[in-house]
């Protein structure tokens, strides 16, 4: 007996389950999104907002529920997409049953989150129209479409990201500067030129801070400083941060230089920037525009602030005493204690912050006025013989703060390593183009990169080595200077003159202070 089929109509649809005999309207929102903010984009995305709010109510089969968008925003990810966000949370909420948009790449440029995206819709039911590319998600062929085009529109994405990192990068080795000069304090760029130029009062609070540091204060306690008064930060803010004082106290770019490239763009895709610690090729272009520092005194506080950050000991700038007064017995510094502090007989002293540690040390206690009086005996001392003491401070000066023989290692350590990077690119270029033995070209390879790698390591030390010199010429430069300025002695304490003139004193266990200035002099008082 033959079989009989009766074929029994669908009447629901698969993906919305709605009756097919249904007359309801769909519910139709539209995507519109453009990249920048420039002019040129702004009549196109105008043009999408006006043409689909218009395509979508000229249909009597669908039904208008907005316009969603996105000004300004990249597309290779989804997290700053507002608008975006907005359409796709109203969808599963079920205020939408299609959206329209443009294209593939209007939607988005990563292909995961395209297809998460498309397939968190579907299992609701709902879809999404792409017009240029005329694919319907619910339809079968659908997934596999805007995988290929999604994949596509990654990879335009990638090369597009690659070529503005080399146009950037580019723009790097041939030494032109860019830099938020909104938020930088000092300098700024010429409206009419283009050029880099220093701010004349901005410039004042940049000196101000480099001087406050080199006499003794701590990026936390020039911060309440610029805060006490009434001074704006960077950015326009009534309140500073140690932070923003450390970052301008180690900004190249007030010395008249620039580090380029100091972070990097991690992957095109997620945008997120990492500090270059060598993955990629730094530029360093020197006298790019004019100081507000000057070089000697900037690497002097970088001198200064490697030596505080040294030694295992916390640095403390609470007054112009601290870490300046040493221990004759251990050589370590003297700290601020408070006797009788809730009485009238309340009193600050210094003494030995190892004293009590290991008992070793048997020096004494000493209060600010004595300190004060030690400086300005020893002070006066100098002065009566500050001929002599010029003299041999041009002397020391003179033999060791030369840095020519440095000078010359560096050019030659700097041609060295541009001549070895030349020979690896060589050899790389030609074991792509010619067959050859790999174990001896990775001899050649490793060969080279030892070679460079001794050679930076020398030139890290000579480059080292001139900044500490450098700073030591400034510091000897400063003191002369300010020997000579002297021509009578001391009546009282001087507290310009201590930050600059003094290196620290040494206290002994029967109170024998002995100052000893920058230049070496060491003085008894």
């Amino acid at each position: 007996m033959a079989k009989n089929v009766i074929t029994i109509p669908a009447t629901k649809s698969r993906y919305t389950a709605a009756p097919l005999s249904s007359k309801r309207k769909r519910r139709v929102a539209a995507y519109a999104r453009v990249s920048t903010d420039h002019e040129d984009q702004q009549s196109s995305y105008e043009a999408q907002v006006d043409y689909y709010t218009r395509y979508i109510k000229s249909r009597d089969d669908w039904e208008f529920v907005s316009i969603y968008t996105d000004e300004g925003i990249s597309a290779t990810n989804t997290k700053k997409r507002e608008g975006f966000k907005t359409m796709i949370a109203d969808a599963l909420a079920g205020k939408i049953d299609l959206i329209v948009t443009k294209s593939v790449s209007r939607f988005a440029r990563n292909t995961v989150d395209s297809l998460t995206t498309v397939r968190k819709l579907k299992d609701e039911g709902i879809e999404i129209y792409f017009e240029k590319e005329n694919i319907w998600t619910l339809d079968s062929k659908g997934e596999l479409l805007i995988t290929i085009m999604s994949s596509l529109a990654q990879e335009e994405s990638r090369s597009i990201s690659e070529n503005v990192t080399w146009g950037q990068r580019k723009r790097m080795a041939d030494g032109k500067v860019s830099f938020a000069y909104s938020r930088f304090l000092g300098l700024e760029k010429d409206k009419e030129t283009g050029k880099i130029v220093v701010n004349p009062e901005q410039a004042k609070i940049v000196r101000l801070i480099f001087k406050l540091f080199l006499e003794g204060m701590t990026p936390h306690s020039i911060a309440a400083e610029l805060t006490n008064r009434g001074i704006k930060t960077p950015g326009g803010k009534d309140v500073w941060n140690r932070q923003t004082v450390r970052r301008i106290l180690s900004n190249e770019k007030y010395k008249g230089d620039a580090l380029l490239q100091k972070t990097y763009t991690v992957d095109f895709l997620q945008k997120k920037l990492k500090r270059n610690e060598g993955e990629v090729p730094q530029f360093y272009v020197e006298g790019n525009h004019e100081a507000i520092i000057s070089p000697e005194v900037f690497d002097m506080v970088q001198a200064e602030i490697a030596r505080r950050t040294s030694g295992g000991e916390r640095y403390s700038g609470v007054s112009i005493f601290s870490n300046k007064i040493k221990c004759a017995d251990c050589g370590g510094w003297y700290g601020a204690k408070v006797w009788h502090s809730t009485d009238r007989y309340r009193k600050v002293i210094y003494r030995c912050n190892r004293k009590y540690k290991d008992g070793k040390c048997q020096t004494s206690h000493v209060t600010e006025d004595e300190v004060k009086a030690a400086f300005v005996s020893a002070y006066n001392r100098l002065v009566t013989e500050k001929k002599e003491i010029i003299s041999n401070a041009e002397t020391i000066r003179s033999a060791l703060c030369s840095t020519d023989t440095l000078q010359d290692e560096k050019r030659k350590l700097e041609d060295e390593m541009s001549v070895i990077v030349e020979m690896t690119q060589h050899i790389v270029a030609e074991n792509a183009r010619v067959a050859q033995d790999q174990d001896e070209y990775q001899k050649r390879y490793d060969g080279l990169v030892q070679r460079y790698e001794a050679a930076k390591a020398r030139y890290d030390e000579v480059v080292s080595a001139i900044s500490a010199k450098q700073a030591q010429d400034e510091r000897l430069s400063d003191f002369i200077k300010m020997l000579k300025s002297q021509d009578s002695v001391l009546l009282e304490f001087d507290s310009g003159l201590w930050g600059c003139m003094v290196e620290y004193v040494r206290v002994g266990r029967n109170k024998e202070i002995t100052v000893t200035f920058r230049d070496g002099t060491e003085v008894r008082a």
